[in-house]
């Protein structure tokens, strides 16, 4: 990313320059280091990823807009990608909303995304959702809007409206919260493949994809094909911290086992990338530099 310019402007360059922007998931600073170093262009911090990483609690509503902040301040501050969060519901009502915009924005993201679930919400591939009135999401975009200060900062709008009341009332909803500002319209949990191509037909705005392995709701498409059925920006909000999780449990289960790691050794990085990953050289020479 070029070194002079705001993060939430290079995240719409990307949107407007690239065929289709794949920002995967990260869930701490250390994995959004992880995926900036893998090459990536942006990052995706999952609501779900923090509530399980930083709280251990499943994702359902258990996380506050602070322990959201806390977390993806040390992310921004860790990586020069721009950054959509997740921002659940807006934390409350239109108010909520409006307060929860500027401490994101102050915090350093690139975007958010909103959603249109009743508080306390839950992840949008589980069963239980409920959602706000149409008209009570649009009033809370419109706050969103009115509350932003840069103007590039990006609001990503989700309805979660297909498991609850179908694909007609997600379509109805999604150009609804296009016309009320959102940028980028994320229609949740799609189940088929005639079901994301009905969504890109019908939204004109850039549209998003989220990609959740091992036993989500969407379907696992190529980037080449989700790009050319009509999708903008695509997510894979999890991978990262599923695949931790299963490296953790394998490693502690040799452990466990063996008395030792040395079964496992080969699958851990050295002593010395590990502190190498996050930079270690670069301290030990400011050390120096101002060494008395």
């Amino acid at each position: 990313m070029d070194k002079g310019i705001r993060k939430t402007t290079a995240m719409r360059r990307l949107l407007q320059t690239e065929d289709v922007v794949l920002a995967p998931g990260c869930f701490n600073a250390l994995s959004a280091t992880l995926v900036e170093q893998a090459g990536f262009k942006a990052i995706y911090v999952s609501g779900a990823a923090i509530a399980g990483s930083y709280l251990g609690y499943p994702d359902m509503g258990l996380a506050t807009m602070n322990e959201f902040l806390d977390n993806v301040r040390n992310i921004c501050q860790v990586t020069t990608l721009p950054v959509i969060c997740d921002a659940d519901t807006g934390f409350g009502n239109a108010l909520n909303m409006s307060r929860s915009i500027r401490e994101f924005e102050a915090a350093g993201v690139a975007g958010v995304q909103i959603e249109d679930q009743v508080m306390p919400k839950k992840c949008g591939h589980t069963e239980g959702k409920l959602l706000v009135s149409k008209a009570e999401m649009v009033q809370k975009i419109k706050a969103a809007a009115d509350a932003r200060k840069d103007p590039d900062f990006l609001f990503v709008c989700r309805t979660d409206a297909i498991a609850v009341n179908g694909l007609e009332d997600a379509l109805d909803r999604a150009l609804a919260y296009q016309e009320a500002g959102g940028d980028i319209i994320f229609v949740e949990a799609p189940q088929n493949v005639e079901q994301m191509r009905k969504i890109c037909k019908t939204v004109k705005a850039p549209k998003l994809a989220n990609m959740v392995e091992g036993g989500g709701r969407t379907p696992i498409l190529p980037l080449k094909e989700l790009g050319a059925m009509g999708y903008k920006l695509v997510i894979y909000p999890v991978s990262t911290h599923m695949a931790a999780i299963k490296a953790m449990q394998e490693v502690l289960a040799v452990l466990k086992q063996d008395g030792t790691t040395a079964r496992f050794a080969s699958r851990m990085v050295p002593f010395q990338e590990m502190f190498e990953v996050v930079g270690r050289s670069k301290y030990v020479a400011m050390e120096k530099k101002y060494a008395s």
